[in-house]
């Protein structure tokens, strides 16, 4: 994630975007809960804009594992603009919504 003052993010079932400081809240404040997390995507497209900005648009899929051992299977659709700085590309903005759970085969 980008800590610049332009970075936003609109997370699953929020109507409205966050800061960086209250996403980095969250996910501090989640990762408590969670023995593991493994994400992949499935889906990814991405947009060159400039050298240093893309657009993308993908599904991840996922298998989120809590303390107590229950696994939780997972399928994001995201899409964002990303920024190329120093230290590497960083989400800049983005979106991302729960689709229906994976199946399990």
């Amino acid at each position: 994630m980008d800590d610049s003052p332009d970075f936003f993010w609109v997370p699953p079932g929020y109507s409205s975007a966050l800061s960086f400081d209250s996403v980095e809240i969250i996910l501090n404040a989640s990762h408590k809960a969670l023995q593991s997390v493994k994400m992949e995507w499935d889906t990814l497209q991405i947009f060159p804009l400039t050298n240093e900005i893309a657009n993308y648009f993908g599904i991840v899929e996922g298998v989120m594992v809590d303390t107590s051992g229950l696994e939780s299977a997972i399928s994001i659709i995201e899409s964002g603009t990303i920024i190329k700085r120093e230290s590497g590309w960083k989400l800049l903005s983005g979106q991302s919504e729960i689709l229906d759970s994976p199946s399990k085969n």
